[in-house]
């Protein structure tokens, strides 16, 4: 499955957020993740993001599509991260 991940952290928590999905998946922008994940992959993350989060202050939105070919991708101005190599 293809997963776009976004969150919006307080700034105590956003180098361990961001360090810990640059692991699993490719920056595309500040706060912005996508990928291809399998299900139980997508679990591990999600598990171990609410490790590293504080649910009452932060948020990660989760977009979950079952194939990256039915994401159509637009990028107005200077693109941060590339993941040419996965679309």
């Amino acid at each position: 499955m293809y997963v776009i991940i976004v969150y919006d952290v307080e700034v105590e928590r956003v180098a361990k957020v961001c360090q810990y999905l640059r692991r699993h998946l490719h920056w595309v922008q500040n706060s912005a993740f996508e990928g291809e994940l399998t299900p139980a992959r997508l679990e591990r993350i999600r598990a171990e993001l609410k490790d590293l989060i504080d649910e009452k202050k932060d948020a990660v939105y989760f977009y979950i599509l079952p194939d990256a070919h039915l994401v159509r991708r637009e990028v107005l101005g200077r693109e941060k991260g590339s993941v040419s190599a996965i679309l």
